[in-house]
């Protein structure tokens, strides 16, 4: 248990600390895998919203109004955006954004982060999307980047956008056009007030999904663990595998009838045991550097060459006892 408390400080704090460089790490006090401060959400309603498919290294952009999907449960209100992202390509990495409009009103995003079997599996509150000064090619927004490692043999996770009565009482406070101005040509900045932009029900938001390289922040138990565990969107466990069962052969109408024979089941070839050592060593190193993605890739490998110790090396080595 306290090799998996570390992991998940390892993880969590990558994680965080690159989401908002324009606050302070205290400012973003927020734990992913806390989904029960979720609203809660039955299955059944998830299952009728129209999930927009996200490619990666593309930014998909959903204007929000009130004539959009929405979902009658209770600490949810006004439309919501639904996207499906793709699973099987590594750890990826979610920047969300809403901008500003021309009336100095703002959608306050809440995502909720849903394994391919709509399990909640992490949990980004309204303050983790913090407030971002306008750019050269940018508005005011407020912004998040989410990294997130999906557990292996999921096609697809699912991103909900919402906003709450909560947020919609809330206001965020912008920078005045002259003051971002001046800050940019490097003149004195006028002491004038900075606009408010109250939180409101529409907005328009923009999701980028790209693959990540980095540490991320893992959705999700590990193997079922009862305490703090590191996050993954859905079960590590890989699928049991059943030979297909062989077609039986006809026999003359003269011959007697052959008693069955069961087929010969179909092993992959053993791993040698350099190769084996060599995986088993990389995932426990990975595992004590808290870089599970890498971990978990490799104990991928190893299973596809044949190994039959890499899983159990991974699950010790996350339970601390490699």
């Amino acid at each position: 248990m306290k090799m998996n408390k570390t992991l998940v400080a390892l993880c969590l704090s990558a994680g965080l600390l690159a989401s908002a460089p324009a606050v302070s790490f205290a400012d973003v006090n927020v734990v992913p895998q806390n989904t029960a401060a979720a609203p809660a959400i039955p299955t059944a309603a998830l299952q009728q919203l129209t999930w927009t498919p996200v490619d990666q290294s593309k930014s998909h952009t959903t204007p929000l109004a009130t004539a959009g999907q929405s979902l009658h449960v209770s600490g949810i209100t006004g439309p919501v955006a639904a996207y499906s992202v793709p699973a099987n390509i590594g750890e990826i990495t979610l920047t969300l954004t809403s901008e500003v409009n021309k009336h100095s009103g703002v959608y306050a995003p809440n995502v909720l982060i849903l394994d391919q079997n709509m399990t909640p599996s992490a949990f980004f509150p309204s303050s983790y999307f913090t407030y971002q000064e306008p750019g050269v090619m940018s508005a005011d927004r407020l912004e998040g980047v989410m990294r997130l490692t999906p557990a292996l043999g999921q096609q697809k996770i699912y991103v909900l956008v919402f906003t709450t009565p909560q947020d919609l009482q809330q206001t965020t406070k912008l920078l005045d056009p002259a003051k971002a101005y001046a800050k940019g040509t490097g003149n004195a900045i006028p002491d004038i007030p900075d606009p408010i932009a109250r939180h409101a029900a529409e907005g328009t938001l923009k999701l980028k999904v790209k693959t990540n390289t980095s540490s991320s922040v893992l959705v999700g138990p590990l193997f079922g663990s009862s305490g703090p565990a590191p996050v993954t969107v859905g079960n590590t466990a890989a699928p049991a595998y059943s030979a297909p069962a062989a077609a039986p052969a006809t026999a003359p109408a003269s011959a007697p009838a052959a008693a069955p024979v069961a087929a010969a089941p179909v092993k992959s070839e053993p791993v040698l045991n350099d190769t084996e050592t060599y995986f088993n060593n990389g995932i426990k190193q990975a595992v004590k550097e808290g870089n599970i993605d890498k971990a978990l890739k490799l104990l991928n490998e190893a299973e596809r060459l044949g190994s039959t110790s890499a899983r159990s090396t991974f699950i010790s080595s996350v339970k601390g006892k490699g």
